[in-house]
């Protein structure tokens, strides 16, 4: 079974849902999920994983995140991005109003830890049933704020059209922040209303879109392009060398004795191979406590076939 983190720029137009799809197509394996859902009109960064490396996947859905997007400010709409319908537009004097330091104000009050409410059109459960499925119905949705930290905000430029000042920005972010709502938020604090219109991830915590694949790339390249377990945790987390023996011990769920391996968690243990066809393998993420490391997530030989679930 093939087995890897795969790195995909999504083109405009598809669903994360759909890149999925083809993944499983070119790696011909149904066992392929995905960490960190873009929107269809969002481009970049993807982080796919194949086989037991999908165990993984939950570790980088937490990372920080970078994106470069273009707000356009003087009109709001029902989705915060330009796929929504227009619900307000602001009179051409309000947006020749704001000044400079007006627009740059705003922005450094979205900067830092900031309580953030998501778009009501957004993939949050409420009451087990997805807030955009709930607002498609005709509900009102209104969703609880959340604590997200904005770590830089920067401005690449701006642009004044008479109807609408356009802002292409470039922000550094923790998980769980929505871009649409930063483009809501701004404009509603100068008072001409705010929505997305680009939008493209370019990080997810060391990983960058410049290592990712086009889909074009991965039909043709199908499984040789997936970086293997090991080689991804090593970026993820400590690392903990284990011989044969360690290894199946850890398989078969039993302690190691690590009487100087400070207390931390996860850490990878990783069997070294000895090249070619034989490369490092990841064989567990593991708690260190007291000098006892203790199996969190065991990843079996990728020759080995999983027990159906």
């Amino acid at each position: 079974m093939p087995t890897g983190l795969l790195l995909v720029d999504k083109p405009q137009g598809l669903t994360s849902h759909d890149v999925v799809a083809r993944a499983r197509r070119a790696l011909g394996t149904r066992k392929v999920g995905h960490a960190g859902t873009l929107d269809p009109m969002a481009t970049g960064l993807l982080t796919l994983g194949a086989g037991s490396a999908t165990r993984l996947l939950t570790y980088l859905v937490g990372l920080d995140k970078t994106y470069e997007t273009t707000m356009r400010l003087g009109a709001a709409t029902t989705t915060d991005d330009a796929e929504g319908e227009v619900v307000m537009t602001a009179d051409p004097a309000a947006i020749a109003a704001v000044t400079d330091e007006q627009l740059a104000q705003g922005i450094r009050a979205l900067t830092g830890e900031i309580d953030q409410r998501p778009s009501s059109v957004s993939a949050i459960k409420v009451d087990g049933k997805r807030a955009y499925d709930r607002v498609r119905a005709g509900e009102e949705v209104e969703l609880a704020s959340r604590r997200v930290t904005i770590r830089a905000f920067e401005v690449l430029a701006v642009r004044r059209t008479g109807e609408a000042i356009d802002v292409d920005a470039r922000i550094d972010c923790s998980s769980g922040t929505y871009i649409r709502a930063l483009a809501r938020d701004l404009g509603a604090s100068l008072g001409i209303g705010g929505h997305l219109t680009a939008l493209r991830r370019t990080r997810v915590g060391s990983f960058e879109v410049a290592d990712a694949v086009s889909l074009e790339a991965l039909a043709e390249g199908g499984a040789s392009l997936l970086a293997s377990p090991a080689e991804v945790a090593a970026r993820l987390f400590p690392v903990l060398e284990v011989d044969a023996a360690q290894a199946r011990d850890l398989g078969h769920g039993k302690l190691l004795t690590l009487p100087t391996h400070p207390d931390a968690e996860p850490v990878a243990a990783v069997e070294r191979g000895s090249g070619g066809e034989h490369p490092d393998r990841l064989v567990a993420l593991i708690s260190v406590r007291q000098g006892r490391g203790r199996t969190l997530v065991g990843f079996p030989p990728e020759n080995a076939q999983e027990a159906p679930k």
